[in-house]
């Protein structure tokens, strides 16, 4: 049989596999549900899904390994667009989308929206502007593109800059993901679940690159979506009768308004109040960010590399704002059926009488009670004693959980069964496994292709060059995993800042290389370094040195959402403590870090200023350097159409 009839019998059957293995995921969780009324402890139920799940994956891994380039780096270009939709849609819904999303939603209310329309509306710009043409184009990489299309190897390398600076806080993220859920099923320490999720992570994508990540994160988002809906579903139908908590949650939000009265919630900080959190300004600013960072991520974009047409590729852009929608208008029902949860069983009852669910989570520092993580009952008793009038119930104001622990935590504060829990667990499992294997993948093949085979060795071998990738993919998983391992801080603002400098960095680049057929090498590599450090400067000063952002760059004050107050009085403070205007980097509860700046823009937001920036630079140095030839221009016309065989073919 030839190679074309093999692929073309292999994709024909990929409804009957995955049939098969939703099939047995089921299968599976039943039985472990069977295993729990029997008896058996929860931490070797815990155990038995992240064996299983990660199991399946490295098997998948293993068998699609390949030593073809085209297979590792696009999947051979024959993933069709329901599929490549469906593994787009888990390589984007990491654990931040996964763990983050609903939990955001719980402490933001409203205005945790803006996250939703951001990154939802990105893929609207994704499959307008740049996905069909990149597919078009026939790269590999997006520094690929940015190298042929401006001719030569600075726009290639102002590319990789931006995508390493992007990439490596996001996958960095995605372990820390991996270790929260795996110290809370396996019951190990932070430190070793990180690792344990880094080998997860390895097998799933080292030996196959893009083939084995494809047909995995197909995998991971059957196991990542049934896990996401199951229990809000079980909630909604418990406490309504109705099966689909989208119908529900209107409700919900009304009893948790009624709760919020009861409990001297203020109406301006109500969960359903808008602009309580993010002024309009900063609000609408983070949803453009997400929005434009979305359509500019590279590894979300090379994914539309490995459909088999321009056609199949905008397609492929549909059926992933359907999949990630499926999610995504879940989100804002789960936060509020968590809220009205914590509200119910845990707001208000004695600290003798707290649930065990909650010193599971205050032992991996997700939930603190009186300002103390809440390791045991002793502890917290004696944190909440310190506490003049205390009277031995828990108040709201007494209670902190973290956003992380909102999904995972759900099943639990509301009584299910740990079977649920698990799942929830293991989908937040496949969420960050796809997700770091996509980003892992997007800077390995960067270093790889980009710098190895493009600049350094043209002439390597394909073995070679796929070893090369094979041992820069565990490198960069290393180091983000001790990194990782650290726990930093910032890591979560800096997954935010991400897409800032994506939209600053590369989306003028890419807009005005598809469509503006003038604009010049020159003005392109110019645009790029302009935006993309605007976009750094901003954000590195306000948070790791404002100080010298208010005396040297004559930042100042942001101010109060609601009341419109400074959030720092810079003149008392210059008055009362100089010395912290002299202090160089500054830890992330400094008085005046991230929260100076220039028209009140959160760091968050900072690419509002870097876009502009970068699109103003490339049109105005396009204006005073030589246009491209007409060769070029005719390519770009070339690109533009929406039928035909790929432009430029890959050797």
């Amino acid at each position: 049989m030839s190679a074309g009839a093999q692929k073309s019998d292999f994709t024909s059957n990929l409804g009957r596999i995955y049939g098969i293995y939703t099939g047995g995921f089921v299968a599976f969780v039943v039985f472990i549900g069977v295993l729990e009324r029997a008896g058996v402890p929860n931490h070797i139920l815990g155990y038995l899904f992240v064996a299983f799940t990660i199991g399946v994956y490295a098997a998948i891994g293993i068998m699609s390994r390949t030593m073809q380039v085209d297979e590792y780096y696009v999947a051979g270009r024959k993933v069709p667009s329901f599929y490549n939709g469906m593994a787009t849609a888990a390589d984007w819904m990491s654990a931040a989308s996964f763990i983050g999303m609903a939990g955001t939603l719980y402490l933001l209310g409203y205005d945790g929206l803006a996250f939703i329309l951001g990154w939802t509306g990105g893929y609207v710009l994704v499959a307008t502007l740049i996905a069909p043409y990149l597919r078009k184009f026939g790269c590999y990489t997006v520094p690929d593109f940015l190298a042929f299309r401006f001719g030569g190897n600075a726009a290639r390398i102002a590319g990789i800059v931006v995508l390493m600076s992007c990439s490596f806080t996001y996958v960095v993220a995605q372990i820390v993901g991996t270790g929260l859920i795996g110290a809370r099923l396996l019951g190990m320490s932070f430190e070793i679940a990180v690792f344990v999720g880094l080998v997860g992570i390895l097998v799933c994508s080292m030996l196959g690159g893009m083939r084995a990540v494809t047909w995995t994160q197909v995998a991971q988002y059957i196991v990542l979506i049934v896990a996401y809906l199951i229990p809000v579903i079980i909630l909604s139908t418990q406490k309504f009768g109705i099966p689909i908590p989208q119908l529900t949650y209107g409700t919900v939000l009304s009893e948790i308004q009624v709760r919020e009265a009861a409990l001297g919630v203020s109406a301006a900080a109500s969960h359903s109040v808008p602009f309580a959190r993010y002024d309009p300004l900063n609000f609408f600013a983070l949803v453009l960010c997400l929005m434009v960072g979305t359509a500019s991520l590279p590894h979300v974009l090379m994914r539309y590399f490995t459909t088999p047409s321009v056609r199949e590729a905008r397609s492929s852009v549909a059926w992933t704002l359907l999949f990630i929608f499926i999610l995504y208008f879940t989100a804002p029902a789960y936060a509020a059926f968590a809220k009205l949860e914590v509200f119910t069983n845990v707001i208000g009852k004695p600290l003798g009488e707290l649930p065990g669910w909650l010193y599971s989570y205050g032992k991996i520092g997700l939930i603190q009670v009186c300002g103390t993580n809440a390791v045991d009952l002793a502890t917290i008793t004696a944190a909440c004693g310190k506490i003049a009038g205390h009277t031995g119930i828990l108040q709201l104001a007494n209670f902190t959980i973290q956003a992380d622990a909102i999904v995972i935590a759900t099943p639990e504060i509301a009584g299910l069964p740990y079977v649920v829990s698990g799942l929830v667990a293991a989908g937040g499992l496949a969420a960050a496994l796809s997700t770091a294997d996509g980003l892992l993948l997007a800077i390995a093949n960067a270093l790889s292709h980009d710098v190895y085979a493009r600049m350094i060795n043209k002439n390597a071998p394909v073995a070679r060059k796929l070893v090369i990738a094979r041992v820069i993919l565990i490198l960069v998983a290393l180091i983000a995993a001790w990194v990782a391992a650290q726990r930093p801080a910032d890591i979560v603002a800096m997954v935010a800042w991400a897409f800032s400098l994506a939209a600053a960095g590369l989306f003028p680049a890419l807009v005005m290389g598809i469509w503006s057929k003038k604009t010049t090498a020159t003005a392109a590599v110019a645009g790029i370094w302009a935006g993309f450090l605007a976009t750094l400067t901003y954000l590195v000063v306000t948070r790791y040195f404002p100080g010298f952002g208010v005396n040297v760059l004559g930042m100042y004050s942001n101010v109060h959402p609601l009341t419109g107050a400074a959030l720092v009085d810079i003149a008392k403070l210059k008055a009362e403590q100089p010395q912290i205007f002299q202090q160089g980097w500054v830890a992330i509860n400094h008085p005046l870090a991230s929260r100076v700046g220039y028209f009140n823009v959160a760091n968050i937001s900072a690419g509002l200023f870097g876009m502009p920036i970068g699109f103003l630079t490339m049109y105005i140095v396009s204006k005073f350097t030589t246009a491209p030839n007409k060769e070029l221009q005719d390519f770009i016309d070339q690109i533009r159409q929406p039928r035909g065989a790929a432009v430029m073919i890959e050797k």
